[in-house]
């Protein structure tokens, strides 16, 4: 399913600083941004027609997977060197990360990978929605940059490349919703704030993590769990996209570390009321009403409860939880496997953990919490999380530290 390769090159990106020539009021990283376009992208396919949402996952992967490889060049400067180096530029990437991706999949993985990258009518509309999304991404964060910025010769000029861009993806109704600031610019708003808010806050590590980023990673480990199990596409979309949003009410209730929230007795059913009650009072009410029902079921509201990590799929419009998720593998139930969504956000933690550790941050609540964390790491639908986190920790553990990425944008 995942290696240790391809986790560090997936961690790596919150170590790649963006704007780092201009000065800026927080860290502005390559994971938080690439989290904010995937958030962005599902709510601007899901108001356009005939997209295909297991392309639109694997291109952003794909996306994702090449920029962290080529972090050390300017977007621009990347840009006009793939009109005119474009294969020589895409061989590399493919050799750099042969690697880590050629046993993915049985290697359709790293197929899929080259043909992506060398064909540009592969996943024409997603690449296009991938590509709206990432400038408002990039337009959020350049907003923040501004304010620090003013006194700067040049910041008026690069404000008006890039406010002029937009008008490239006017002909997307979900673009159109959040230039003219509608209800959904609220939700994009809302995810984008959760980058100020960091994983394992009363412990310092390297490298950092927000909610935001452990959303994609929760998400991406999703993916590969997905396609090791053979999920339907339905399902691996609902897997991916469950994972993606599954700390987005924490933009409102902020993140409260589990020993806190487990340890006081019935603070954890308080918290759990007063998530549904915001999620129904500031978050559905500003979705499109069109997908609302949708957005309830992979946010896990149902029977006026919060639970994305149980089992679930949907039978006769009904929300059931089953222990077999296998039984509903088409697309027709809307699998949603919860309780591989939970190893999956359990080995996230870890490897945020055993990251630092091997970076030489070894406070006590790290330690302590890798060894509870991998406790609770097990087997599931054939595949063994636990295994998976003992082969990461030795990996980073024999080296010393990880190869991170230094690489500026």
């Amino acid at each position: 399913m995942l290696n240790p390769k391809i986790i560090d090159y997936i961690f790596s990106s919150a170590s790649i600083q963006r704007w780092n020539d201009y000065p800026r009021m927080v860290d502005l990283v390559e994971l938080d941004k690439q989290a904010h376009k995937f958030v962005i992208a599902y709510f601007i396919a899901k108001l356009e027609k005939d997209i295909n949402f297991t392309h639109l996952i694997e291109a952003g992967i794909f996306e994702f997977l090449r920029r962290v490889v080529v972090t050390d060049i300017r977007p621009d400067v990347f840009r006009k060197a793939l009109q005119k180096k474009s294969k020589e530029i895409n061989s590399w990437v493919v050799e750099k990360l042969k690697p880590s991706l050629q046993d993915i999949d049985g290697g359709n993985f790293l197929q899929k990978f080259e043909a992506f990258l060398n064909d540009s009518s592969m996943y024409k509309k997603e690449r296009f929605i991938l590509k709206a999304a990432s400038y408002l991404s990039t337009k959020w964060e350049f907003s923040i940059v501004y304010q620090t910025s003013q006194f700067l010769s040049d910041i008026e000029e690069v404000k008006k490349l890039v406010d002029v861009e937009i008008e490239d993806y006017y002909e997307l109704l979900g673009v159109q919703k959040i230039a003219l600031n509608k209800k959904l610019a609220k939700i994009i708003d809302l995810s984008g704030r959760l980058r100020f808010q960091k994983r394992w806050a009363q412990t310092p590590r390297i490298p950092e993590t927000s909610v935001l980023g452990h959303m994609l990673t929760v998400a991406l480990f999703s993916y590969f769990y997905s396609i090791k199990v053979n999920a339907c596409d339905k399902r691996l979309q609902n897997n991916f996209f469950t994972a993606l949003f599954h700390d987005l009410p924490e933009a409102l209730t902020r993140d409260i570390i589990s020993p806190v929230k487990y340890s006081v007795d019935k603070l954890s059913d308080i918290i759990a009321e007063y998530e549904v009650a915001k999620i129904e009072d500031d978050i559905l009410p500003n979705v499109p009403i069109e997908i609302q029902e949708e957005f309830s079921y992979i946010l896990g509201l149902y029977d006026g409860k919060k639970e994305e990590f149980a089992n679930k799929v949907k039978i006769d419009g009904k929300i059931k939880e089953v222990e077999d998720i296998n039984k509903y593998n088409l697309d027709k139930f809307e699998a949603i496997d919860g309780l591989a969504l939970k190893q999956c956000d359990k080995l996230s933690a870890f490897v945020e953990a055993s990251l630092s550790i091997s970076h030489g941050i070894k406070s006590r609540e790290l330690i302590s919490g890798k060894k509870e964390i991998l406790k609770g790491l097990k087997e599931i639908n054939g595949v063994d999380f636990k295994q998976i986190a003992i082969e990461i920790d030795s990996e980073f553990g024999s080296s010393g530290q990880t190869q991170t990425v230094l690489d500026f944008e």
